[in-house]
């Protein structure tokens, strides 16, 4: 692939990496790679990907900015309250790298319509804060053979990781294969997050989808790192493959998507919805 006078500029800082260089440069400009999510993970992941040069970003959101959003959703201004997330999101990021092709899916993601929406990328970084909705990105990405960039955040403390699909290798399930009790565990609107610590994780799974589809580096599959923003300790802990697996071990029980909002006792919830 050849680069023009002002990609070679754009991305020289990037380009220079003999890591990267020219071919990790144009894998970036033909790879494809979904957020869900555009709020407190999704924004700085999307800001990231963009300005690395991914040639190609699907953005999945159903929600409006509020203006509770702005301390930890950099993507949005206080212009943009009541605006669609996703169109929030697509115009800062053309504005930031206007080479980059976006595919905007305003829509929750759901059991109907998600391998629908997955096909085609080359991986999938969640931004969601429901634990439906994760059950939900992990199945349907282990369905489709597609990895997932992984982050969670709560309070003070945030992970990542990286699930890929096929067996020998941990995903979601593996490392939670049962969802907590409804209600024990609070959402962030309920519980709070210090408004950097998305940034931290959300920058991290950035940086995990880059050397994804560059081939560089070691990523985090197989590991969870665990952030502790109060002390500023980050620890790594080894997540092992579980043969018996619903979804990647040896028999696989679990071979379409099912009823997530029932599978984790939510009676309501919003699959899509960002930190």
């Amino acid at each position: 692939m050849s680069f023009t006078e002002e990609q070679v500029l754009r991305y020289a800082r990037q380009m220079i990496l003999p890591e990267i260089g020219g071919e990790g440069q144009a894998r970036l400009a033909r790879a494809r790679v979904l957020v869900v999510g555009l709020g407190g993970l999704g924004s700085p992941a999307a800001t990231y990907l963009a300005t690395a040069g991914v040639g190609t970003l699907g953005l999945v959101d159903h929600d409006r900015v509020d203006l509770s959003n702005l301390h930890r959703q950099p993507l949005h201004g206080t212009s943009d309250v009541g605006r669609a997330k996703v169109v929030s999101a697509a115009e800062r990021l053309r504005e930031l790298n206007p080479e980059v092709e976006l595919e905007v899916h305003e829509r929750a993601l759901d059991a109907g319509n998600a391998l629908e929406i997955l096909a085609g990328y080359d991986v999938v970084v969640d931004g969601t804060d429901t634990f439906p909705a994760r059950y939900l990105i992990n199945d349907a990405a282990q369905l489709a053979g597609i990895p997932v960039a992984h982050g969670s955040v709560h309070r003070f403390e945030g992970q990542a990781s990286v699930f890929l699909p096929g067996p020998e290798t941990p995903c979601y399930r593996c490392l939670f294969p049962h969802p907590p009790e409804p209600d024990s565990v609070p959402s962030c609107a309920e519980a709070g997050v210090l408004g950097v610590l998305p940034g931290l994780v959300g920058t991290i799974q950035a940086a995990e989808t880059i050397k994804l589809l560059t081939g560089v580096g070691e990523t985090l599959a197989g590991r969870l790192l665990t952030i502790d923003a109060l002390t500023m300790r980050f620890a790594g802990v080894a997540v092992r493959w579980d043969p018996g697996c619903a979804v990647c071990g040896r028999t696989p029980s679990l071979t379409e998507l099912i009823d997530y909002d029932a599978f984790c006792g939510v009676v309501s919830a919003s699959p899509s919805d960002a930190v």
